[in-house]
């Protein structure tokens, strides 16, 4: 049987995503998770479109046990941006919800408009690491508060940026177009990902 064509790496997860995980089991590559505990507060003074791959970037660097020769740690995160409403053409950052009632605001600021969602990924070896963030655009249609306090209710996406997954019952009926890769807004974009561990130094035999 042929093996995928990447080198025989063994990825390190460091998150506790089940949808992170779902998304690097496709390669076909030995996985592992490490569930880090991981302030994810931005520094002040930090451009919102950088916020993603810098918390990808303080997640890798988190990780402190030595990697194998073959192993390669994958971090990541995601994050929504959302032209300020006010007019004042800065953007938003909306990150993970605090409660309910902070995902309700979210989903209302949502509706009907186009956002950017923006995930970082870092990558470290024994002796090298890369980083990087992919952008997609998302359109929702308009949401009623009726829908936006079903999904609440019902799926508590309280820990995802922005108050919604998109491969979940927000993204089957609200999610008018995607303008880039379906697997960015999802956490994590698998085809730089792919190619990034290609370019990698293939680990020793």
């Amino acid at each position: 049987m042929n093996a995928p064509p990447l080198p025989s790496w063994r990825i390190v997860l460091a998150s506790a995503s089940p949808r992170r995980r779902q998304l690097l089991e496709g390669l076909d590559l030995p996985l592992r998770t490490v569930p880090l505990d991981v302030d994810e507060s931005p520094p002040e003074g930090l451009a919102p479109q950088d916020v993603a791959e810098h918390l990808a970037v303080r997640k890798a660097m988190a990780y402190t046990a030595p990697l194998a020769a073959d192993e390669v740690l994958v971090a990541a995160d995601t994050t929504v941006l959302l032209e300020d409403p006010g007019g004042s053409g800065a953007a938003l950052l909306l990150n993970k919800p605090v409660d309910a009632a902070d995902a309700r605001r979210m989903l209302a600021l949502l509706s009907g408009r186009t956002h950017r969602v923006v995930t970082g990924v870092c990558l470290r070896t024994a002796g090298r690491t890369v980083h990087f963030s992919d952008v997609a655009h998302v359109t929702f249609r308009a949401l009623d508060e009726a829908e936006i306090a079903y999904y609440v209710e019902r799926h508590r996406p309280l820990d995802k940026a922005g108050a919604y997954g998109v491969q979940d019952w927000i993204g089957y009926t609200a999610v008018a177009r995607i303008e880039g890769s379906f697997y960015t807004v999802m956490g994590l974009p698998m085809h730089r990902l792919y190619l990034a561990l290609r370019d990698l130094s293939p680990p020793r035999p």
